[in-house]
């Protein structure tokens, strides 16, 4: 049985989750966010289920974010294991903040962005004070068991997150699964910076699009989810969040009609108020629409002498 625990976080997205699942361990999925009224919450979940936190194994990770990985170093006694990107935000690591910041810059400059708009750079790690500080104690990669809870395999399923797991059993069709599949809203896919730098900037969107199609194609009964109500009847809603994202594009290929246009162009378009209040944000579900546009040859990209990206119709 799969014992739901829900803790209320600073984040516009409201109440997260975390998912108690005893087996061979005793695992918490996910610990909420690093602040007191989380833990509170927290330890009335657990003393609800009948266990104290001493009475935890291990702690598992969906993925990094500061809403899921907040609470994990109250678990001293327990194991932590995630995906290997959780490991430089839990340990704080320099030489990867440094490159963080790097990258980000380098982006927003490809993407026209303003001068003055630069400091939110060191926005981006804002959110590292609500997260644990511990470093994993074991990686999970595609395909893994999931130690200690038979007939459990984890799915790479990035784009949300660099970090993104999601939890299969097959024989039951329980999936706990972050914030791939929410059943009110659609997730960020966000740009994140990889974790090997040669590799270029990860088309979030894209790897998002197809970890979606993927976990579609399961046998999966219901989804626990990071947020929100237990999601069932997944095929045909995924198939909507499809459409919903086809037509989201189109209107960004609208956009082009009267000339190229950089990134930060077409984000004020998009995102007229909100774009000044979330440039990250904003900036990165324009980046999807652009990707998407490319990939499906409707668009294409111009590299101007300065560096910034343009985007017109192909």
């Amino acid at each position: 049985m799969i014992h739901t625990i829900t803790m209320p976080t600073p984040f516009a997205v409201g109440d997260v989750n975390a998912y108690l699942l005893k087996g061979d361990a005793l695992t918490l999925f996910d610990a909420g966010t690093n602040t007191p009224e989380s833990w509170e919450a927290l330890l009335h979940g657990l003393k609800e289920a009948g266990y104290r936190p001493e009475d935890i194994e291990q702690v598992i990770l969906t993925h990094h974010h500061p809403d899921h990985a907040g609470l994990v170093d109250r678990f001293e006694r327990a194991r932590l294991l995630g995906h290997a990107y959780n490991d430089p935000w839990l340990r704080r690591d320099e030489a990867f903040f440094e490159y963080h910041d790097r990258f980000y810059l380098d982006c927003l400059t490809e993407e026209g962005v303003p001068e003055e708009y630069l400091r939110w750079v060191s926005k981006m790690k804002r959110p590292v004070g609500f997260m644990g500080s511990r470093p994993l104690d074991a990686r999970l990669a595609d395909s893994d068991a999931v130690p200690g809870h038979p007939g459990w395999s984890s799915l790479e399923t990035p784009g949300h997150a660099r970090s993104h797991l999601a939890f299969f059993n097959e024989k039951t069709g329980d999936m706990i699964g972050g914030d791939l599949v929410l059943g009110k809203i659609s997730s960020n896919p966000l740009i994140e910076p990889p974790l090997d730098p040669k590799a270029g900037r990860p088309k979030s969107l894209l790897e998002y699009n197809h970890s979606l199609r993927r976990v579609a194609a399961l046998p999966v009964e219901v989804i626990y989810p990071g947020h929100g109500e237990e999601v069932r009847g997944i095929a045909p809603l995924i198939e909507h969040r499809l459409e919903q994202q086809k037509d989201r594009a189109m209107k960004v290929l609208g956009m082009m009609e009267d000339g190229p246009k950089t990134i930060f162009e077409l984000t004020k378009r998009l995102f007229p108020t909100m774009y000044q209040k979330e440039l990250g944000l904003t900036l990165s579900e324009t980046i999807g629409q652009t990707d998407w546009l490319v990939e499906e040859g409707l668009a294409r990209e111009v590299r101007r002498e300065d560096g910034v990206l343009d985007y017109e119709k192909a």
